[in-house]
C-alpha cells in the first residue's frame, strides 16, 4: 500500500475516518472509526449489514466489508480532524459485484485494457432551502429569469464561498459559481479528471454541500424537480476518452466534424443507442421524469432533454458537442449514483467503439421549438418504469454494466416504483372523486 492510513492521521491531525460507499440508490453510508483503529480497518475494512442499505442482500448475507481506498483520502474541510475514504465492498474474500464503485473499477479496467481512458466532469445543480426543505432559503429570489443574478448569488455568498475554497484546498480546480436557471438554485464547476477520480469527488461534493449548507442553518437538495415550476437539477457530463497513459485526447481530431474524431462519433452513437436504457440508470427516481419531457418552466425552458438527438454547440439536445474534442451529455440529474453515471457512459461509448456505432444525423435546431420537424428521432422515456423496462431489454448495455449490478438495481428500483403507484394524491382525488 502506497499509503499508510495510521502515519497520515499523526502527520495530518486526525482523528478518525469516515469509511464510506455509494449504495445502488446513491445513499452514502459510513462508519466513524477512531484513528487508532485505521490500521486494521486498511487491511480488513469496515464491517456492514449489507442489508441495512440499498443493495439486493437479506439478513441471511454475511458482513460485507468496505476496504477504504487511502488514494481518496480527503480531511473534512470543515471538519479537519476528520478524514474521509471511499470504499470497495467485500464479502467473503471476494468482491461485491453490484458495490457501485467496484462496479466503476471494473468497466475502467476493461476501458485500460483496450488502450481507452475516460475522463468526465460534472456540472451539479442544487437547490439551497430554508433547514426544514419546504421554501426556497432566499425569499427574495424571485426574478422570472434569475439565472446568473448576482444579488441572490451573493446572498448565498457564505455557502458558496466555503464550498468553493474547500475544493481549492481539496486541489479540485475550481473556476466558477453560478446563480442557475431556477430561483435558490445554484453550480460549482471544477476541473475535469479519470472517471474514478471525478466520481469520489462527485459524491463527496453532494455529501460537502449538505454538510455546509446544513452548516449555516439551511438545506441543500440534489433532488431532479423539487418545484414544478422551476428547472429542475441536472448533471450533465463532460466526457472525453485518452490513450491509456492519458497523454492524448482520442476524440481530438482537427480533422473531424466539429472537431471530433471518428473514434469520438462512435462511442457518442454508443450512448445514443442506448439512451432508454441509460435513462434508468442516469435518471433514477420518480421524481427524475418530471425533469425529462418537463412542460416549459417559469424561466422559459426546462434546459432538460427529451429526444435522443445530438447537435453542436446547442443546449436544447441530449448531447452537445460545445468544442473540440469533447461533449456533453445533458441527460442525467442530481439522483445519479456518481459511480454508476460513468460506469454506464463507459459501457455505452466502449460498446459504440467496438461496433462502430453511427450516432446518425446531427439537428443544428432548436430542439423545444422545432423538434416535431426531426423524423425518426425517438423520445426518452416517460417514467421510471419504462426506463427500467427499457433497461430489462438492453442484453448489451447490461452485459457490458455487470449484470449482478443491473439485476440488483432493478429489483430494488422496480420496488421503488411498486411502492410509489401504491400512493393516492390529492390530484387524483380532485379529478376522480367525482368521475
Amino acid at each position: 500500500m502506497a499509503t499508510d492510513l495510521a502515519e497520515e492521521a499523526k502527520s495530518r491531525g486526525i482523528d478518525y475516518f469516515l469509511i464510506s460507499f455509494t449504495d445502488l440508490f446513491g445513499v452514502m453510508r459510513a462508519k466513524l472509526v477512531p484513528a487508532s483503529a485505521i490500521g486494521g480497518m486498511q487491511e480488513d475494512g469496515a464491517g456492514f449489514a449489507g442489508f441495512a442499505a440499498w443493495l439486493d442482500m437479506t439478513p441471511a448475507h454475511a458482513d460485507m466489508f468496505a476496504v477504504p481506498d487511502p488514494d481518496s483520502l480527503i480531511q473534512l474541510p470543515w471538519k479537519p480532524n476528520v478524514g474521509w475514504l471511499a470504499s470497495d465492498l467485500y464479502m467473503n474474500g471476494e468482491e461485491v459485484a453490484q458495490g457501485p464503485r467496484n462496479t466503476l473499477r471494473r468497466i475502467v479496467a476493461k476501458a485500460e485494457a483496450g488502450g481507452h481512458r475516460l475522463r468526465h466532469g460534472v456540472e451539479c445543480e442544487y437547490f439551497i432551502l430554508s433547514e426544514d426543505g419546504q421554501a426556497l432559503a432566499d425569499g427574495r429570489d424571485t426574478q422570472a429569469k434569475p439565472c446568473y443574478d448576482v444579488q441572490a448569488l451573493m446572498r448565498r455568498y457564505d455557502v458558496i464561498a466555503e464550498v468553493c475554497d474547500a475544493m481549492h484546498g481539496l486541489g479540485w480546480g475550481p473556476y466558477q459559481n453560478d446563480h442557475e436557471d431556477a430561483n435558490g438554485q445554484f453550480e460549482m464547476n471544477w476541473d475535469f479528471a479519470d472517471a474514478l477520480v471525478t466520481a469520489d469527488r462527485h459524491a463527496f461534493f453532494k455529501y460537502m454541500v449538505k454538510s455546509i449548507a446544513e452548516n449555516h442553518g439551511l438545506r441543500a437538495t440534489f433532488m431532479p424537480k423539487p418545484f414544478a415550476d422551476l428547472t429542475g437539477n441536472g448533471c450533465h457530463a463532460h466526457v472525453s476518452v485518452w490513450d491509456k497513459g492519458g497523454k492524448r485526447n482520442l476524440f481530438d481530431d482537427p480533422a473531424g466534424e466539429l472537431g471530433v474524431s471518428a473514434l469520438g462519433y462512435h462511442f457518442l452513437g454508443g450512448i445514443m443507442a442506448h439512451a432508454e436504457g441509460l435513462c434508468a440508470l442516469m435518471n433514477p427516481t420518480v421524481n427524475s421524469y418530471k425533469r425529462l419531457n418537463a412542460p416549459r418552466t417559469s424561466s422559459g425552458a426546462t434546459w432538460s432533454p427529451n429526444t435522443i438527438t445530438y447537435a453542436g454547440n446547442n443546449r436544447t439536445h441530449m448531447i452537445r458537442i460545445p468544442d473540440p474534442g469533447r461533449f456533453e451529455l445533458r441527460l442525467a440529474d442530481g439522483a445519479a449514483n456518481p459511480y454508476l453515471l460513468p460506469a454506464a457512459i463507459m459501457a455505452a461509448g466502449l460498446d459504440g467503439i467496438e461496433h462502430g456505432r453511427d450516432p446518425g444525423k446531427r439537428h443544428d435546431i432548436d430542439m423545444y421549438a422545432e423538434g416535431h420537424k426531426v423524423r425518426g428521432a425517438k423520445k426518452l422515456p416517460l417514467n421510471l418504469l419504462d426506463a427500467l423496462r427499457a433497461l430489462e431489454r438492453n442484453k448489451t448495455l447490461r452485459a457490458a454494466i455487470g449484470e449482478e449490478t443491473c439485476a440488483a438495481f432493478l429489483k430494488l428500483k422496480h420496488g421503488e416504483w411498486n411502492d410509489y403507484t401504491r400512493h393516492l394524491t390529492d390530484w387524483e382525488r380532485e379529478t376522480t372523486l367525482d368521475c
